[in-house]
């Protein structure tokens, strides 16, 4: 669990950090590092990358999984793992819907007098 977030509200409440952070058993070193942390480069990368694919997840009406929307960023020029264009996906909730599958019903009748009469032989 996170408790960096509640000291950041403590914080911008101006209370007292010190006070929060001991409560909590976290040093307000850790917490001022925290703080001033800025995202990675793969971070941005990804976030960047996550528009993209929003986008064509959107224009495929909710359709495309990760095989089709690797195949349109791969189409658009955009260098990108299928297994990072999944991670992705998965960590925004973005899931193609699959075809309608069309079942075959049964057309026969069955006679209850046959399936009574067929009991009755294997006892």
């Amino acid at each position: 669990m996170n408790v960096f977030p509640f000291i950041e509200a403590e914080r911008a409440e101006q209370r007292n950090v010190a006070k929060a952070c001991e409560l909590l058993e976290v040093s307000r070193s850790a917490f001022y590092e925290h703080a001033k942390h800025l995202p990675s480069a793969r971070a941005l990368a990804d976030a960047e990358l996550a528009k993209r694919i929003e986008a064509i997840h959107e224009a495929s009406r909710g359709t495309y999984g990760w095989p089709r929307v690797h195949q349109a960023l791969r189409r658009d020029g955009i260098c990108a793992s299928r297994k990072r264009v999944a991670r992705i996906m998965r960590q925004r909730g973005l899931i193609g819907r699959c075809r309608h599958r069309f079942s075959v019903r049964a057309t026969t009748i069955a006679d209850p007098a046959l399936t009574e009469h067929r009991n009755e032989d294997w006892r």
